[in-house]
């Protein structure tokens, strides 16, 4: 077989070959394609309320809920102050000994109630003894001296002693008078009255012993007489005060303080007793400024009518300056205030699980409160301690949602 020849066989065959693979393609082209597979189905969303929260009863517990009812207050500017409680000093007294003497009996403890004129304690005091002994004797010098101007005048009516003599005697009976009553004078600095007039030595009218009484009625705050002890005038032995009315001293800079009004209603929050909310009233403010503070003392007057309030106890006073305009706004705690999805949000019970999450326009921050503009009326009851946990509840429930 020559060259040529060889050329053209291996043209034909590589022709064949093309020809058969066109075929083979037409044929697949026009096989009809096999069905695609069908995807199952995705299962609908679960329902979610946009508008509530709920939680699981170990969650509850977790949150520890507390609630408050929204406010309809003054929307005059407020301002926040700090201060510390004090006795009402128009009803407080320290009751010490007059002269030193030695405590022998204790008739009231600590926190007891007292009235005015009761005894607290009875005490010894030799200077006592001494006066009261003294007073005896004036007084049995005068009864003489007095029996005696009463024979001379007898018998100076008779003309049997001369007038010289009466007025003599009326002269010592002024002077003896005059020392009875320098005696009793220094009884009664000791707080106790003189003896009557039957007493004597012999039935203790002469005795070293005194009561120290209450001034005033109110509650032993303080007592520091001890049985046996020798007390000092100038320690107080006890110290007693009315806690139905106490002070609230808080202190403002001078440019707040010219704003303050007597006579506003201040509220006040005590951290020793959260949740509790108390009133009280501005009776003074300060006349003099701090040259190391700046600022002026402003009393508030404050009912105790529960007794939990005890002096020394820290607090925070919010109250309006500038002048009262009778204007008045809706205010919730800030704790209840979140911000959810952007807005600002609280949380109201619908029942033990489910808290509604009713949107809310934001106002001014009234030191401790915030103003709600909308969405909220006044008494209605709103989540404090717990809402920022109901927000993260919220906000989880919501991106689960997104996910499906």
């Amino acid at each position: 077989m020559t060259i040529d020849r060889i050329f053209a066989y291996l043209a034909c065959a590589a022709l064949s070959v093309a020809l058969v693979g066109c075929d083979r393609r037409s044929q697949n082209s026009t096989r009809p394609a096999a069905p695609a597979a069908v995807a199952p189905a995705a299962p609908p969303p679960e329902p979610h309320d946009a508008g509530a929260v709920t939680v699981d009863e170990g969650m509850l517990r977790d949150l520890r809920v507390t609630t408050a009812a929204a406010e309809q207050r003054s929307g005059d500017d407020m301002l926040t102050l700090l201060g510390e409680l004090e006795v009402d000093q128009r009803r407080y007294a320290e009751v010490g000994a007059p002269v030193p003497a030695r405590v022998t009996r204790l008739a009231a403890q600590l926190g007891d109630r007292v009235t005015a004129g009761q005894m607290l304690a009875e005490l010894s005091s030799h200077d006592l003894g001494r006066v009261r002994a003294d007073y005896l004797s004036a007084r049995a010098r005068l009864t003489l001296a007095e029996a005696a101007l009463e024979r001379k005048r007898g018998l100076a009516a008779e003309k049997i002693v001369p007038l010289r003599e009466v007025q003599e005697a009326e002269a010592a009976v002024a002077e003896l008078r005059a020392g009875l009553r320098s005696a009793g004078a220094e009884i009664s600095a000791f707080g106790v009255e003189a003896p009557a007039e039957t007493a004597d030595s012999e039935n203790g009218a002469a005795s070293s012993s005194f009561a120290l009484r209450s001034p005033i009625a109110g509650v032993v705050i303080e007592r520091a007489a001890v049985l046996g002890q020798m007390l000092d005038p100038a320690t107080a032995a006890f110290r007693i005060g009315d806690l139905s009315t106490l002070w609230l001293t808080v202190h403002a800079f001078e440019r707040d303080a010219v704003r303050i009004q007597n006579g506003v209603r201040a509220r006040l929050v005590f951290p020793a007793l959260p949740g509790q909310d108390f009133e009280g009233e501005v009776t003074l403010v300060g006349r003099q400024v701090d040259p190391e503070s700046r600022t002026i003392p402003v009393r508030i007057d404050v009912r105790n009518a529960g007794g939990a309030l005890r002096p020394g106890m820290s607090a925070s006073a919010v109250l309006p300056v500038g002048g009262a305009s009778g204007r008045t706004v809706v205010s919730v705690p800030v704790a209840a205030v979140q911000r959810v999805r952007n807005e600002w949000c609280v949380f109201l019970p619908q029942d033990l699980r489910t808290f509604e999450i009713r949107r809310i326009g934001r106002g001014r921050d009234l030191g401790g409160e915030i103003e709600v503009l909308s969405g909220l009326k006044a008494g209605e009851t709103v989540v404090v301690d717990g809402a920022f946990l109901l927000k993260a509840r919220a906000e989880q429930g919501e991106a689960g949602h997104d996910d499906h």
